[in-house]
């Protein structure tokens, strides 16, 4: 450790509000306490709860870097106290409870994978919060099983990509929705069976009529406000609905006699607070199921585009333009 700088210029948040409150600072470099492995980052996936944290309304959990920046990918620089999965140089990626948006970051090393040959950093950085979130909420919350219909709104989002093609490659009937044909167009060629406009659709009338009334067995959703109530109409008996955003609000007047009826469960979960005994059990899953489908070419890993770190108030911009399809990375080293 004796070799490592103390010193780097990282990304904080100045303030809160618009993109440019994202600022290159100095910063200590930070060290691996117990069970903890410090990453010299590659490159750092941007998510939605880094533009959250931008405006004031997702802190950083208590004693963890308040630097924006959930997942990384890189190289093992230094290692905690009772760590035994890596050593100095392996490459890995690592979902982190902040601090991505730097030259180095800390992570838990249960919440680190190492990199297999074939992906990329950039490929690398973009796969672990999409990966655990969709893990945990669709199949382990959702319990989507073969056969079964699936719905994932936000289709072309890093987590509607991976939702979309987990979901087809492990034998699920799927949906998505999107705001435009352009984007649908990209759901189908991600393996949606079907893909709704909801700019020109009601995506719960399509259900309705294409399902014969039964509805879908799971529902994704980031969006909230008016699409809870048209979710719960949209699930079929003993349907599940998992909420993991509120793009809209997470406030809706709904029918609970519908919930009652159908006997519906309606869940959802946040990653960060999630203690990393969790986080390491997810971890383990996706190593064991998700990413033998990445290697086996049936899940693929959709760049949208790269910023450099300093570039950073530029990507949260095209992240809150919507135009996106696929990850936006920063490329740090």
């Amino acid at each position: 450790m004796s070799t490592l700088p103390t010193h780097m210029k990282a990304i904080a948040i100045v303030g809160k509000g618009a993109p440019d409150v994202l600022q290159l600072h100095d910063v200590p470099v930070p060290l691996p306490q117990q069970g903890e492995v410090l990453i010299a980052v590659a490159a750092a996936g941007i998510n939605r709860p880094d533009i959250l944290q931008r405006k004031g309304l997702y802190p950083a959990p208590k004693g963890h870097s308040e630097l924006p920046g959930l997942e990384v990918s890189g190289h093992i620089a230094a290692i905690g106290a009772e760590c035994i999965r890596f050593k100095v140089g392996d490459a890995v990626m690592a979902l982190v409870n902040g601090g991505g948006y730097a030259p180095y970051a800390i992570a838990h090393e249960g919440s680190t994978i190492g990199i297999s040959s074939g992906l990329s950093m950039t490929e690398a950085a973009a796969i672990p919060e999409t990966f655990f979130t969709v893990w945990h909420n669709v199949f382990e919350r959702g319990g989507l099983k073969a056969g079964e219909k699936f719905l994932v709104h936000g289709g072309t989002s890093g987590i509607g990509v991976t939702a979309i093609q987990a979901a087809k490659a492990l034998g699920a009937n799927v949906t998505a929705t999107a705001g435009s044909d352009a984007k649908c167009q990209a759901c189908l060629d991600l393996g949606a069976d079907r893909a709704i406009n909801y700019t020109s659709e009601d995506f719960a009338d399509v259900i309705k009529a294409e399902t014969a009334g039964r509805g879908v067995d799971v529902i994704l959703d980031m969006v909230g406000g008016d699409y809870i109530d048209r979710n719960i109409r949209s699930l079929a008996d003993d349907g599940r609905l998992v909420n993991i955003a509120y793009q809209k609000g997470s406030k809706a007047e709904i029918d609970f006699m519908r919930v009652m009826l159908k006997r519906l469960t309606i869940t959802g979960s946040t990653l960060r607070i999630r203690s990393a005994d969790v986080k390491a059990g997810i971890a383990r899953s996706v190593e064991r199921i998700l990413l033998p489908l990445v290697s086996a070419g049936q899940i693929r890993i959709p760049i949208d585009s790269t910023f450099a770190l300093s570039d950073a108030a530029k990507a949260h911009a095209r992240m809150e333009s919507s135009q996106h399809v696929g990850k936006i990375v920063l490329t740090v080293g």
